[in-house]
């Protein structure tokens, strides 16, 4: 970050109005994993993240002020594209990173001829829920026990948005 940037903690909302998307690269993933664990209580592994830059996957990031604050994974199987993680920055939450980074990954998808779109969602994260609900996402089930949890598992909502 260069010494005329605001650090992220007091970025502004239009600092993010003002941002991109473009694609995810293995040089992000140090900056990746930072926010992994800063945004989920079980986070994914390097591994993981490495196997998602293959043909079948969709990755984004989203940058603001030259720093990657967000990111997306999304897995094509089909005709249906699987949205699998989502994350951004806590300091940058609820300035809309989330939203254009799933309105991106729908409009590409829409553009790559797929289907659909499905996610799963831990039950207690209403913000996502919500999120989903207001860009057109419906449930259309629950996988029991589908996330770590510390009683054992929480429950996801299995969403999806239909676009033919």
């Amino acid at each position: 970050m260069a010494n005329d940037q605001a650090p992220l903690g007091s970025m502004r909302a239009d600092q993010v109005a003002d941002s991109g998307i473009r694609r995810l690269t293995p040089g992000d993933l140090p900056r990746v994993m930072e926010l992994e664990r800063l945004g989920h209580s079980h986070p994914w592994t390097e591994g993981i993240f490495r196997d998602c830059f293959k043909d079948s996957y969709r990755v984004w990031a989203y940058v603001s002020e030259n720093e990657l604050v967000g990111y997306t994974i999304i897995s094509y199987q089909f005709d249906e594209a699987h949205l699998l993680n989502v994350c951004v920055h806590p300091t940058v939450r609820g300035m809309g990173v989330g939203r254009k980074l799933l309105q991106h990954a729908i409009a590409v998808a829409v553009e790559d001829d797929l289907a659909c779109m499905i996610l799963e969602v831990r039950k207690s994260n209403r913000a996502a829920t919500l999120l989903y609900r207001s860009e057109g996402f419906k449930q259309i089930g629950v996988r029991p026990k589908y996330y770590p949890g510390p009683s054992g598992g929480e429950d996801a909502r299995v969403m999806e948005l239909q676009f033919t």
